[in-house]
């Protein structure tokens, strides 16, 4: 369990860490946040995690509120205080705290940042992988700039809630176009007949995944065929394999869509190859 969190400059004890009420990220989602995977102590892919948050900071003019490597060095003593050798750690950004109000706060204003850490039981995921999950499909109801990674998530909580309902650990969103954009937490992938990983190309649309990223490198290393475009659920349930990517779950096999099993009905020799060799790739800081 979380033991400590930094809050502003200050590490706290878990049930004394707070932030003010009227903290923008709590009232307007005026907020943005990063999740990084912890291994053997390290943090996986520290550097794109940073890139795609200063990315969305000025993407909202939140000021940053220190340096990359003053951040850099918040999440390392975060995972250390906390003894966290597995795991995942959460950094957070507010606007900051304001008397409620529609307009930005004037310039000045401290932004509010949050960092904790919490194992995760080892090999879990690994266990998780060797059936794989089951997504279903829903309509993609959220705003026009999911490339910015804010905490706006309750589309994806209600996607997530749905997934669950019907059996599944994952939702598939679909735009008014009928394509899928993306996981309500993770990059959405299919392998096809002729063996062609496909993922959808980066855009407004969706989030840039660090971990797309770093399996997109992994990809290439490896020669596979990469083609970086829309597909629709109908294309991914004729597909070979198909998976998800994340930082909390890196590469993970999908087996069923809607209920429909997907190949064989188990994880495919592609997905599990990329899944054994993504460590191998993925840099790791201590």
């Amino acid at each position: 369990m979380t033991r400590i969190v930094y809050v502003n400059g200050r590490y706290h004890r878990y049930a004394d860490a707070s932030v003010h009420v009227e903290d923008r990220g709590f009232q307007f989602a005026d907020s943005v946040y990063e999740v990084c995977e912890i291994a053997g102590g390290g943090i996986v892919d520290l550097d794109r995690h940073l890139a795609r948050l200063a990315r969305s900071l000025e993407a909202l003019e939140i000021a940053s509120p220190m340096s990359l490597s003053a951040l850099a060095h918040v999440l390392h003593e975060t995972v250390r205080r906390n003894r966290v050798r597995d795991g995942l750690v959460y950094l957070q950004v507010s606007r900051g705290a304001a008397p409620r109000d529609f307009a930005i706060p004037p310039a000045g204003t401290r932004p509010t940042v949050v960092c904790l850490a919490r194992a995760l039981p080892l090999g879990q995921a690994d266990q998780v992988a060797q059936t794989g999950i089951a997504v279903i499909t829903l309509p993609d109801i959220r705003w026009d700039r999911c490339d910015i990674k804010t905490v706006m998530l309750l589309p994806a909580v209600l996607a997530k809630r749905e997934a669950g309902r019907r059996g599944a650990k994952e939702a598939w969103l679909v735009d008014r176009d009928g394509f899928v954009t993306e996981g309500a937490s993770s990059n959405a992938w299919i392998v096809t007949d002729e063996g062609v990983l496909v993922t959808r190309s980066l855009s407004p649309a969706l989030l840039p995944g660090v971990t797309r990223a770093t399996l997109i490198d992994a990809i290439r290393r490896e020669r596979l065929r990469l083609e970086e475009r829309a597909f629709t659920p109908a294309e991914a349930l004729s597909a070979r394999e198909a998976f998800v990517t994340s930082a909390t779950n890196t590469v993970m096999p999908v087996v069923r869509i809607d209920g429909t099993p997907i190949g064989d009905g188990r994880p495919g020799p592609v997905t599990m190859r990329l899944r054994r060799h993504f460590h191998d790739i993925a840099p790791v800081t201590n």
